[in-house]
């Protein structure tokens, strides 16, 4: 497991609290609006009840009284997944995960795509969700390679034919 920190050019005034409590690795968005809704929150001493409140970096916000520790600085981490890992945080089939298999020591990470369960190769993660989503978007142009081993014969021409990009499913795949 490989580490790159690096600080992105944000200026934050005011955002979602579960937002900022996901941004402070003590769980996701979503547990985090589970959170408030349970009365565990409070920002500046007052209990909140909704999580569709906008939160400045001078409010004070406390989680069972304790309160809300700074903001990780961003990094972006490396691993290589083996075959036979999910991809996921958690699976209803108790099955492993790459979750399973990082140190301890890591903060809350959210991975940057997703491999199959037969799939190997890099994969990275971040403890930054904007980012994650910034990276994985087709928008911002990051070029993706996979070599792929296929096993059993190969058809010349129905492999030339993929040259132009593929239509699955009614998604349409094109030439990289």
């Amino acid at each position: 497991m490989t580490k790159q920190s690096f600080k992105l050019d944000r200026t934050i005034d005011t955002e979602r609290i579960a937002k900022r409590i996901a941004r402070a690795g003590i769980c996701s968005r979503r547990e985090a609006e589970s959170r408030i809704l349970e009365g565990r929150v409070k920002i500046n001493g007052e209990m909140i009840t909704s999580p569709a409140l906008n939160v400045s970096p001078s409010d004070k916000i406390t989680i069972d009284g304790k309160p809300l520790p700074a903001r990780e600085p961003t990094g972006l981490w490396r691993y290589y997944k083996p075959r036979g890992l999910l991809v996921s945080n958690h699976d209803e089939q108790s099955r492993e995960t790459v979750f399973d298999h990082l140190p301890q020591n890591l903060p809350r990470l959210i991975t940057v795509g997703r491999l199959d369960l037969d799939s190997e190769g890099l994969l990275l993660m971040t403890n930054d969700g904007d980012l994650a989503r910034y990276l994985e978007l087709p928008s911002t142009g990051w070029s993706r390679k996979y070599r792929v081993r296929a096993k059993g014969q190969i058809d010349q021409t129905k492999l030339a034919a993929l040259a132009n990009g593929v239509t699955i499913e009614g998604i349409r795949y094109e030439q990289v």
